[in-house]
């Protein structure tokens, strides 16, 4: 490992437990913080996410979480219903920039999420999760509201492949181990002491959010993390330990999906940032396999090539975000 990367492991890695809820309302002052969950048919777990972070960081004399918004990403389960019960506001995408045309993927959800929110600080929680604690929200807020030099935080624990009573320690994260971790260790070598680059959980100011573009699919994490090295160096990213994850797995082929977004996204930067030339167009399709009676039968999927740009650069977020700072403006008659 590098000695700068070594450096950066010891000074920006944290625990959960190092940010307890007293220590952040002693630092959180005027600083306002919005959880996200992005949400498609998670009507099992969203609602017990919803009610924890309610019970244990907004409805309180001080509240920790301002805003809780859950972006229902066109849910046929009763995502929604469960979420609106447990106390959360909840947003479909296509009613957030209703003048832009809603597209399918995490980072597109995720975009309109960020345009939807008010907070200073956004902090993502995937909706399908087994194992959320409040621990999950107050950890990652803890480097923001601690050190303003830091931009962005992302999760880390240990992924357990849990299928009915079977439990393999550390079988889950296998698109993060065979694909993104390669990657970054041989083209941005800065960011190999990130130990989930992919982590869906992570929380980030709204001022760098604003100033990146999203990635439609399941690149967008990739995207984030090394989008945010280009614009504030390694120092602007810290990360903390919430434990344990446990969540909904997907089988091979779909993360052979989500791993082709990833790659495609990591290209794109490559050759935006300058570490690679590219002397061929990217392809935008992925060929599967599946056996059957009479042999084997191709199914050819879309690997997203768009990217949402930067919600400075949309102008209906501009307008509505000035709407947004005038009705709370302090000055304001």
């Amino acid at each position: 490992m590098r000695d700068d990367v070594r450096q950066w492991l010891a000074s920006a890695s944290s625990v959960a437990g190092d940010w307890p809820v007293e220590a952040l309302l002693a630092r959180k002052g005027d600083t306002t913080v919005s959880v996200v969950l992005p949400a498609l048919n998670e009507g099992e777990t969203v609602g017990t996410i919803v009610e924890l972070i309610r019970e244990s960081l907004m409805d309180c004399d001080e509240p920790v979480v301002d805003e809780l918004v859950v972006l229902d990403s066109g849910s046929t389960d009763d995502t929604a219903r469960s979420a609106e019960a447990a106390g959360a506001t909840v947003l479909h995408r296509d009613d957030v920039l209703p003048g832009i045309v809603a597209s399918v993927g995490k980072g597109e959800a995720m975009w309109r999420a960020v345009a939807a929110t008010h907070g200073d600080i956004v902090v993502f929680i995937d909706a399908d999760l087994r194992s959320f604690t409040p621990a999950y929200v107050s950890g990652l807020l803890g480097p923001l509201l601690a050190n303003p030099e830091v931009q962005l935080v992302k999760a880390v624990y240990e992924r357990p492949y849990v299928d009915g009573d079977s439990v393999v320690e550390a079988g889950g994260g296998r698109v993060t181990e065979l694909v993104a971790r390669p990657l970054l260790n041989l083209h941005w070598p800065e960011l190999s002491g990130v130990i989930q680059p992919l982590a869906g959980e992570y929380a980030a100011r709204r001022t760098l959010l604003e100033r990146v573009p999203f990635p439609y699919g399941y690149g967008v994490e990739l995207a984030l993390l090394i989008d945010t090295l280009d614009l504030f160096g390694l120092g602007a990213i810290a990360q903390v330990d919430l434990g344990v994850r446990v969540h909904r797995h997907h089988d091979e082929r779909k993360l052979g999906r989500m791993a082709a977004q990833i790659m495609r996204t990591a290209m794109v930067r490559l050759e935006r940032s300058g570490r690679a030339q590219l002397h061929h167009e990217l392809g935008t399709t992925l060929d599967q396999f599946e056996r059957s009676a009479g042999g084997f039968t191709a199914k050819t999927y879309a690997v997203s090539a768009h990217e949402r740009p930067p919600l400075v650069d949309v102008p209906e977020y501009s307008s509505a975000a000035a709407r947004a700072r005038a009705e709370h403006s302090p000055d304001r008659a």
